[in-house]
């Protein structure tokens, strides 16, 4: 009797442990790996041997990037020192500038990698400086959104650069301190909005958080990443209701209804903006794929857990109907908004040939969209950095 209370209560030990909130357990590593920020140092090398060596999609994905206007050296920055940004882009003040630029920077920083043409690398450099010397604010009602983004791209491009250029880069503090100081804080905290906003947003936490090596804003944009992309994808293993984050109080059938678009039927992979659209939706799956990336590079591969089965599912509900097949009656009122973007790569990369999940369709879709561009605002040249690489 005594041993069986004594292996029940080892069982409710473990079953407590493994139900922990999500992300409650720490998650940033004892040292960071850099460059860490979406992309390894290990993923680089091989994309530049590709290139150098022709191979395709990589050499023509190469050849897309730098043919595009992120890859200019001409560009000019264009930095503000408040960047206002409204529903729907009205007014646009600074935004599509600083998106754009940050792009640029990780395009160059890319470019310096692969062709080691010093240029490509002080051109980043003059990126970035220009906007640490700066910026000193978001505002308007999309600022914690437009911070996300932006401050997707950044980290990218500066990782590269910190840790691989030969020169030197003088204000590379001035530039960390304006990701801690301007971005950080507009993002750590979360959002109750749609689902891709927070995504984003710990996206962008967690990459500058590796730059910054900042264990405990790593470990709570992780935490907040994992309640999310746990309440943003639905398994059939939630239960008859998706999950949910707290603090949004959707604490009724009908409230989280509501917040899936009226959605009341759900299956594996649906996403809580599907019925919103697919290009939403892909920003969501994105961010998904870029965190769990960069966890892995930092020694903690996310694919084999709830999160990656998450994306797999996510990704295979959406590529099947952006490859044409109609919408059924209990899905959205039989009508779908399709476009999901370049946002394919990463995940199924790491999940059909890192982890070998069968993946057909968006297996299909991803080999139809290469070599994968840019949607211009946080995804950037996939193809080229992830398609079909091992390391």
């Amino acid at each position: 009797m005594r041993r069986t209370a004594l292996l029940a209560a080892s069982a409710a030990l473990v079953a407590g442990v493994l139900a922990w909130p999500a992300g409650a357990a720490p998650s940033a590593p004892a040292a960071f790996a850099h460059p860490g920020v979406t992309v390894s140092k290990g993923q680089l090398d091989f994309t530049r041997s590709k290139v150098n060596a022709g191979a395709q999609p990589w050499k023509g994905a190469f050849d897309q990037m730098m043919a595009s206007k992120y890859a200019d050296l001409n560009r000019t920055p264009k930095p503000r020192a408040v960047v206002e940004c409204g529903s729907y882009s009205n007014p646009n003040l600074g935004c599509t500038d600083e998106r754009e630029d940050a792009i640029a920077a990780y395009t160059h920083a890319l470019a310096w990698y692969i062709t080691r043409d010093e240029w490509h690398a002080r051109k980043a450099i003059e990126l970035m400086d220009a906007w640490s010397a700066v910026i000193r604010d978001h505002t308007n009602s999309n600022a914690p959104l437009q911070t996300g983004w932006a401050g997707s791209s950044w980290p990218r491009a500066a990782e590269i650069i910190k840790y691989t250029y030969t020169g030197t880069w003088a204000n590379s503090g001035r530039f960390a301190t304006m990701l801690r100081s301007v971005y950080l804080p507009e993002i750590i905290n979360g959002s109750n909005s749609n689902g891709n906003w927070e995504l984003s947003m710990m996206e962008a936490a967690v990459g500058i958080s590796v730059f910054l090596e900042d264990k405990a804003s790593y470990d709570k944009a992780m935490a907040k990443f994992r309640t999310r992309t746990a309440a943003y994808v639905y398994l059939e293993s939630d239960g008859a209701l998706p999950k949910t984050v707290p603090s949004q109080n959707l604490n009724t059938r009908e409230k989280i209804v509501k917040y899936w678009q009226g959605q009341s039927t759900f299956v594996n992979g649906l996403s809580q903006e599907t019925c919103r659209d697919f290009t939403h939706t892909g920003y969501g799956l994105s961010a998904i794929s870029h965190v769990a990336e960069t966890s892995r590079i930092q020694g903690r591969d996310l694919y084999g857990t709830d999160v990656g089965e998450r994306l797999r599912h996510g990704l295979g509900f959406h590529a099947k109907y952006q490859l044409g097949a109609g919408a059924e009656g209990w899905l959205c009122g039989g009508s779908l908004r399709t476009g999901l973007g370049p946002v394919t790569e990463v995940g199924h990369n790491a999940l059909a040939n890192r982890l070998g999940h069968a993946m057909t369709n968006t297996a299909t879709l991803t080999r139809r969209g290469r070599p994968a561009g840019s949607n211009n605002l946080f995804v950037a040249w996939e193809t080229l950095t992830h398609g079909d690489n091992p390391a």
